[in-house]
């Protein structure tokens, strides 16, 4: 009896651990960051048309820089 229970725990661990390290790989990949990025940053690509040209231009530089912050990507 207590080998089963013994076993059972080390079967849900495993179960556990399996389904976090899957969790993190598929939440960190490249294309589900992308994603998210794009979903954050997509607001700031609406253009009001109230805005000036000039204004304009500084929210894409704004919104641009902030979305490769978010990939991670260096910005110099």
């Amino acid at each position: 009896m207590n080998n089963f229970r013994i076993a059972k725990i080390i079967a849900v661990f495993s179960s556990l651990t399996y389904l976090s390290v899957s969790f993190l790989r598929n939440y960190n990949s490249q294309e589900n960051i992308e994603k998210r990025c794009i979903l954050k940053f997509e607001k700031d690509f609406t253009n009001n048309l109230e805005t000036s040209h000039e204004e304009w231009n500084q929210i894409l530089d704004l919104a641009d820089n902030n979305y490769l912050k978010c990939m991670g990507i260096p910005h110099f």
